[in-house]
């Protein structure tokens, strides 16, 4: 399926200032830094988790560990998938009784975000799971929200928004993508 851009919604500098907030209020909401610990969704949610990391250093001056997860075998459609694209998930610091922030770049159904919590609960129970993600395009099909979000965006479902970061594609933006009309 071909898609082509049909507005971008987040530059570099947006990206920048999203974060930057998110870091503040995630401080607020936990009194500070010291039971947090962020794991960043792959791919480019672990991106934004070690900015939001990095952020948080500098408000606060606290090292926050940050772990990525691979929810592959996690989704409910892994039957579906016969060659699911695996990673390495990374949890360098104990999951029991902390405060987690599970961060993605873009929010939709919320089934990638049940998949991360059960992912997460795998390595122990946490005080609290809470989610920050870059933008939040609606549609949910599971009771799931935000606690942090940079951006929502009001999408249709045959539109897609992608998120790009400068670790993994070569610069920052987010942009709201259609179907091109030979696709359509």
């Amino acid at each position: 399926m071909g898609y082509r851009v049909k507005a971008e919604v987040m530059d570099a500098s947006a990206i920048d200032r999203a974060l930057t907030r998110i870091a503040h209020e995630i401080l607020e909401a936990n009194k500070g830094a010291g039971n947090i610990a962020l794991a960043g969704i792959l791919t480019r949610g672990a991106y934004v988790a070690q900015r939001l990391a990095e952020r948080i250093k500098r408000i606060e001056g606290a090292e926050v560990p940050v772990g990525s997860i691979d929810i592959s075998f996690y989704r409910d459609d892994v039957a579906t998938h016969l060659n699911p694209e695996v990673h390495r998930t990374d949890v360098p610091f104990d999951v029991e009784g902390r405060d987690i922030i599970l961060v993605d770049d873009v929010l939709y159904t919320g089934r990638t975000i049940r998949a991360a919590m059960d992912a997460i609960m795998d390595y122990g129970r946490p005080c609290s799971v809470q989610l920050a993600v870059l933008v939040d395009r609606g549609h949910r099909e599971l009771p799931i929200r935000a606690d942090y979000v940079g951006k929502n965006v009001p999408t249709s479902r045959k539109e897609r928004v992608k998120v790009a970061l400068t670790e993994h594609d070569g610069n920052d933006s987010a942009a709201i993508l259609e179907q091109t009309e030979e696709d359509a």
